[in-house]
């Protein structure tokens, strides 16, 4: 067995199920026929998630005590309500660089869980300054210098996206994922699941 490497680049998530997939897919699809080609490098369906927390490159030894405070801040939650709704995009739909579907839960509770996450994590993941938490699910990333569309043209083209729902679900864990850089792209593997075991 190869020697296991120093550092594994890993993040916190919501995991996304099939069904909400298919649907997202389906919209994404629409949006890769009206796009030229080589513009956006599109998210595989199966990578699609929430992403709490970008944790970077951690020490592999620190991984079994990074979990261990990960269940600890997870287990007070319930299960979170969550719907994937709608188009958005990083900074701005004037100026994207990320195209996203939100995640909406109704109650903040997915932000707390966020916000807690940052806080209990940053022993592990220090950060110069905290992020403003914007639940999404990633569809893909625009290659740099690639996007030849005027603002107007990039909003008539997916406005009719803006606020469309893909469905609702109950999210129950938070995963650790370790996201392995290649040739080919990321791949993605969950190293755990922390339940959200809170009262409902």
């Amino acid at each position: 067995m190869p020697d296991a490497p120093p550092f594994l680049r890993l993040f916190l998530a919501l995991p996304v199920p099939e069904a909400v997939r298919r649907e997202i897919t389906r919209a994404r699809d629409q949006l890769r026929r009206e796009v030229p080609p080589g513009i956006i490098r599109w998210t595989p369906p199966e990578q699609y998630h929430v992403t709490l927390k970008f944790l970077g490159d951690i020490p592999t030894d620190q991984v079994a005590a990074l979990q261990s405070i990960v269940a600890q801040v997870a287990a007070p939650f319930p299960p979170l309500a969550l719907t994937a709704h709608g188009l958005g995009s990083f900074p701005s739909l004037h100026s994207p660089r990320v195209l996203w579907t939100g995640a909406k839960e109704p109650t903040g509770q997915l932000t707390t869980l966020a916000q807690q996450l940052t806080e209990a994590t940053r022993p592990f993941a220090p950060t110069e300054k905290p992020e403003a938490f914007t639940a999404h699910i990633t569809l893909g990333r625009f290659k740099p210098g690639r996007f030849p569309l005027h603002p107007e043209k990039y909003q008539a083209r997916f406005q009719r996206l803006i606020d469309q729902p893909f469905g609702t679900w109950p999210a129950d864990a938070v995963e650790l994922v370790r996201s392995e850089l290649t040739a080919t792209g990321a791949r993605h593997e969950v190293l755990a699941r922390c339940p959200l075991a809170g009262p409902h």
